[in-house]
C-alpha cells in the first residue's frame, strides 16, 4: 500500500483520543450520502416522468403525422401509402380523421376530440389495442365507438350503452360503445372518442376523404431524420410533423426542470463539502505535530497536501457510495411497490414512475459529488502543506 494512502487511512480510521474528529467525519460522510441519495431519487423520478409521458403520448398517437392542407381522397391515400412504406425506417401507416364533436349523455354535454381510424391498420401504428380494458378493438364497426375509461365513468357510459353526439354542423348521431380504453393519461382517457373512419366521414360529411396519415417508425427517435425523406417521396403539399415537434415545448420544460432540480439538490452536497473542509481544518490543527515530523522525515509539501486531499476524497467517496446504494434501493422500492399514488387529473399519471438512468444521471451525480469534495479539500491541504517543520514542532 502506498505510504500516502496508508497515512490517510490511519488518520481517518484510528480515532482513539480524537473522537470528535471521528464524529464530524461521520457527519460529513452522511451529509454527502444524503445529498447523493436525494439527487439520485429525484432525477430517477423525473426521468421516469419523462419516459412514461413520452411513451403514453406516442402510444396514443403516431411517431409521425402527415396532414394534407386539404382533405386527402382515399385514392390518393392508397398511392401515398405505397410511397411512404417504401421509405427505409417506416414500419406501418394508417389513415385517420381528426375533428371535434359534442357528446350528450343524460342532459350533460362535453366537447371531445374525435378520431376516425381504420381498426386493422391502427393496431400497427399506435398502442390503442393494448390499452383496451373492456371490449375489443376488432369490434369497432360503423356506428360504434371506443371511449376512454375516465369519460366512461364521468358520463356513465359502460360497454353496450348508447351515446349521442353532434357534428360541427349540428346534426345528431347515435353511437354504441363497444370498448373502453385506459392509456394512463387522464387527459386522453377523458377527452378522446374513437370511431371507425367511415363513421367519421359520415358525421363530418367528408365523403371519401381523410384528414391525414399516421406513420409508425422502427425507431421513434429517427423521426426527424426520416422527415426529409418523406418530403422527397410525397412532395411538399403536406404538413409532416413528428412526435418530437408536436411536444417540443412540453419535453423542453421537463428537461429544464430536471436540470434545475440537479443544480438545486447539488447544493446539499455542497453544504456537506463544507463539513468535509471543516473536518480537514480541525484535523490539520490536531495533526500539526505529525505534519512536522513527516516533513522532518523528508515528505515534501506536495505529499503532505496529497495526504489531506486523499483523506477528503475518501470521506466524499464513502458518502457517494452510501448515497448511491441508498438511492438505488429507494428507487427499487418505489418502482416495485408503487406506494406513492398521484392524482391523475393533476399529474396525468396514477403512480410515481421511476427510471434510473446510469448515463448520464448516475455518473454525473457521482462525479459532481467527487468534484465538490475535491474542491473542499483545497484549502485544508494547502494549509497543511504550508506548515514549516520548525513551526510545527516549536511547542511540542
Amino acid at each position: 500500500m502506498p505510504l500516502i494512502l496508508w497515512i490517510s487511512l490511519r488518520y481517518l480510521l484510528t480515532r482513539r483520543k480524537e473522537r470528535f474528529l471521528l464524529l464530524i467525519s461521520i457527519i460529513s460522510v452522511l451529509g454527502v450520502a444524503i445529498g447523493v441519495m436525494a439527487l439520485l431519487v429525484v432525477l430517477a423520478v423525473m426521468t421516469g416522468f419523462d419516459r412514461d409521458l413520452r411513451d403514453k403520448i406516442v402510444g396514443n398517437y403516431a411517431h409521425i403525422n402527415i396532414v394534407g392542407f386539404h382533405p386527402i381522397r382515399m385514392e390518393t391515400y392508397n398511392k401515398l401509402e405505397e410511397k411512404i412504406t417504401s421509405v427505409k425506417g417506416v414500419a406501418a401507416v394508417s389513415p385517420f380523421i381528426q375533428a371535434q364533436v359534442l357528446l350528450k349523455s343524460d342532459q350533460r354535454y362535453m366537447a371531445l376530440q374525435f378520431r376516425g381510424i381504420d381498426p386493422e391498420k391502427e393496431k400497427n401504428v399506435t398502442k390503442l389495442k393494448q390499452y383496451i380494458k373492456q371490449g375489443a378493438l376488432e369490434r369497432l364497426l360503423p356506428k360504434t365507438a371506443i371511449i376512454g375509461k375516465e369519460l366512461a365513468n364521468y358520463m356513465g357510459l359502460p360497454v353496450g350503452s348508447e351515446m349521442q353526439i353532434y357534428s360541427p354542423t349540428g346534426k345528431e348521431y347515435k353511437l354504441k360503445v363497444v370498448a373502453i380504453f385506459g392509456s394512463g393519461m387522464y387527459d386522453y382517457d377523458l377527452n378522446l372518442l374513437v370511431v371507425h373512419y367511415s363513421t367519421a366521414q359520415e358525421i363530418l360529411e367528408m365523403g371519401q376523404h381523410i384528414t391525414g396519415i399516421a406513420v409508425r417508425l422502427d425507431d421513434m427517435f429517427a423521426a426527424e431524420r426520416i422527415k426529409p425523406k418523406l418530403y422527397q417521396k410525397i412532395g411538399f403539399d403536406y404538413n409532416i410533423k413528428s412526435w418530437i415537434e408536436a411536444n417540443a415545448s412540453f419535453f423542453a420544460a421537463l428537461k429544464l426542470e430536471k436540470m434545475a432540480m440537479f443544480v438545486i439538490l447539488a447544493l446539499i452536497v455542497l453544504v456537506a463539502s463544507f463539513n468535509i473542509a471543516s473536518t480537514l481544518v480541525v484535523m490539520v490543527v490536531e495533526k500539526t505535530k505529525d505534519i512536522g515530523i513527516l516533513k522532518a522525515m523528508g515528505l515534501s509539501q506536495k505529499e503532505i497536501a496529497k495526504i489531506f486531499t486523499l483523506e477528503g476524497l475518501l470521506i466524499g467517496a464513502s458518502g457517494a457510495c452510501l448515497g448511491l446504494i441508498g438511492g438505488l434501493g429507494l428507487c427499487g422500492l418505489l418502482k416495485k411497490y408503487q406506494f406513492v399514488k398521484l392524482p391523475q387529473d393533476i399529474y396525468y399519471l396514477d403512480r410515481m414512475p421511476v427510471a434510473v438512468q446510469f448515463w448520464p444521471d448516475v455518473v454525473l451525480i457521482v462525479l459532481a459529488a467527487l468534484v465538490i469534495t475535491l474542491l473542499a479539500t483545497v484549502y485544508p491541504a494547502f494549509k497543511a502543506a504550508g506548515l514549516a517543520p520548525v513551526e510545527a514542532l516549536r511547542y511540542e
